[in-house]
């Protein structure tokens, strides 16, 4: 039952999500271990309070669709019963152990933060198959998340660090992306046969018996985002002389983003240019794309500390282990 809990959470990408607020920490240069673990356990919570209500808000527009019948409300091995009840204690245990970082640190405005990211999630869960271009929402959620992670390491807002509003710049920009293009490319067969009013589907995106059709605007969207995220992610280097104190970790960081970014414009490419609509084929494209979309910031952030490389591996290896042990696959996802 464990085992049909974790699929419900989206195991496979939650610890994207974990780090977030561990990102906006170590921008301010917070490098406890304690800290940042009682952070990540918030993010993981708050990724899966974030799921399961989607699934429990649109199950009625999911349960028709075969592709996705593995999820556990789909399936039958969870009720919504459960998934409420299971939602209701991810989202009190984050904020239980947001209270106590409060308590410790006597900094309590930072859980105002919190609450508006959990807000914006919750907005996006229920309008989001409704309007277009609801996915700002999310991205909204995820910069206030990493922004909670910074302020838990600021008595005010104004001692935010530039470089930290970055890197909340950064995380929003790119979970735009995955939910723009991965999120409604993956979905957008079954929603536009259901009426969903996703940003895929309102730009032209279509599957016609089995003929994928990506229109151009669509494809503008898609590589002006991660235009966008290359840009802002050197930029620190430009702007900023601490980023430039050492030529050896300047090398190698500009040689990572730069293959890195190449790597997501191929996978872009790829993804988009299907001739044909199959799931598993995009599972695949979008799963190696989340692996090194969200390398950029880990490496961007080494020149505080060359530590903060280290993150690159997690999401890559919670990725991969949650496939293998939760649907035997690698790249796959099975309720993605």
């Amino acid at each position: 039952m464990i085992r049909e809990y974790l699929k419900l959470a989206r195991s496979f990408n939650a610890v994207l999500t974990g780090i977030s607020p561990v990102m906006g920490a170590i921008a301010m240069q917070q490098y406890d271990l304690g800290v940042l673990c009682i952070l990540f356990l918030i993010g993981f919570l708050g990724h899966s309070f974030g799921f399961v209500f989607n699934d429990i808000i649109d199950y009625r527009i999911d349960k028709s669709s075969e592709e996705i019948s593995d999820r556990p409300l789909l399936s039958g091995t969870i009720s919504l019963r459960n998934a409420w009840i299971f939602a209701m204690f991810c989202i009190v245990f984050a904020f239980v152990l947001a209270f106590f970082i409060a308590y410790q640190t006597g900094i309590y405005y930072p859980i105002l933060i919190l609450l508006g990211s959990a807000l914006s999630i919750i907005i996006y869960d229920l309008i989001s198959k409704k309007f277009p271009f609801m996915d700002i929402f999310v991205a909204l959620g995820i910069f206030l998340f990493i922004l909670y992670g910074s302020a838990t390491q600021a008595h005010s807002i104004y001692q935010i660090t530039d470089i930290a509003l970055i890197v909340c710049v950064l995380g929003s920009i790119q979970v735009l992306y995955m939910q723009i293009v991965a999120g409604g490319f993956k979905d957008v067969e079954n929603d536009y046969k259901k009426g969903a009013n996703t940003a895929a589907v309102k730009l032209g995106v279509r599957v016609v018996e089995n003929k994928l059709l990506v229109s151009n605007s669509f494809k503008f969207v898609a590589y002006t985002i991660q235009f966008i995220d290359i840009f802002l992610v050197f930029l620190p280097f430009i702007l900023y002389a601490s980023f430039r104190s050492s030529l050896v970790l300047n090398i190698f960081q500009w040689i990572c983003l730069g293959f890195i970014g190449f790597l997501m414009f191929v996978l872009s490419h790829r993804l988009l240019t299907m001739p044909t609509f199959k799931r598993k084929q995009a599972r695949t494209y979008i799963g190696s794309h989340y692996m090194i979309n969200f390398a950029l910031v880990p490496i961007l952030l080494m020149s505080f500390n060359p530590w903060a490389g280290i993150l690159v591996f997690f999401p890559a290896l919670g990725f991969i282990l949650s496939n293998i042990i939760l649907h035997k696959t690698i790249l796959q996802p099975k309720t993605m």
